[in-house]
């Protein structure tokens, strides 16, 4: 298949992940795909919710939203509360930042992250996953470096891609071109040690085997270990 950016069909687009674009937070990230853009920011507040307290742990959650004009025609804001779409999207953030975080050494503390995507040309779930992640980790190291922590609490990278087939051909990380007219769709978070969080994946028209399932999951992986290098690499980690 011949990819209108020209990409390989194992491709991600070109990612960028900028540290501090949110100078205020104790961590962010201004991650990039293309022409998809989301901002992350980890906010530590002292305490946790009422089901953790007195238990000696943290908690880790995060928040969505996409601008109004992240798209070509403008989107209403939820001034009424997070919608459907935005509310799956939050819990997939906040499941995947915990999956690699130790609470116990985290203490009764909150860490809130703000995915904010100001461009949208598809993957923004998963590159918030990616950002969100950078931002969550700069928040646990400045806590270390204050000594209100005794260790960094995030004990594994995580991040996610998105693969589909496309015109016949299985693809790596899908602009919106390639999304809206896949006949497969899925997103893959995974851990830097090879752990799936997340595989959520849809037939929008012919199902799909378990071979070629395991064929999207191969193409996920190496994108996957990709995106972590690059993670590694701004972390200096």
């Amino acid at each position: 298949m011949k990819r209108s950016d020209g990409r390989a069909e194992d491709e991600t687009r070109p990612i960028t992940i900028e540290t501090g674009a949110a100078p205020y937070a104790e961590g962010s990230a201004l991650v990039s795909a293309g022409n998809t853009r989301v901002l992350c920011a980890a906010s530590v507040e002292e305490g946790v919710p009422p089901f953790l307290k007195g238990k000696g742990k943290g908690w880790v959650t995060a928040e969505y939203a996409m601008l109004p004009r992240a798209t070509h025609t403008r989107g209403a804001r939820e001034r009424r509360g997070a919608g459907g779409r935005t509310m799956e999207i939050q819990r997939l953030l906040g499941r995947s930042m915990r999956a690699v975080v130790d609470m116990a050494n985290l203490g009764e503390r909150t860490v809130i992250i703000d995915c904010d995507v100001l461009q949208a040309d598809g993957g923004t779930r998963t590159m918030a996953v990616t950002g969100a992640f950078v931002a969550m980790r700069q928040a646990m190291a400045g806590m270390v470096e204050q000594g209100k922590i005794a260790r960094n609490p995030v004990i594994d990278f995580v991040a996610a891609v998105s693969v589909g087939m496309v015109d016949g051909a299985w693809v790596l990380d899908l602009p919106y071109e390639e999304d809206s007219r896949a006949d497969v769709d899925m997103n893959v978070v995974m851990t830097g040690g090879g752990k799936f969080i997340e595989v959520q994946g849809t037939a929008e028209k012919t199902p799909f085997s378990k071979d070629e399932m395991d064929r999207m999951l191969d193409l996920a992986t190496g994108g996957i270990k990709s995106i972590i290098a690059l993670q590694r690499s701004v972390l200096g980690v």
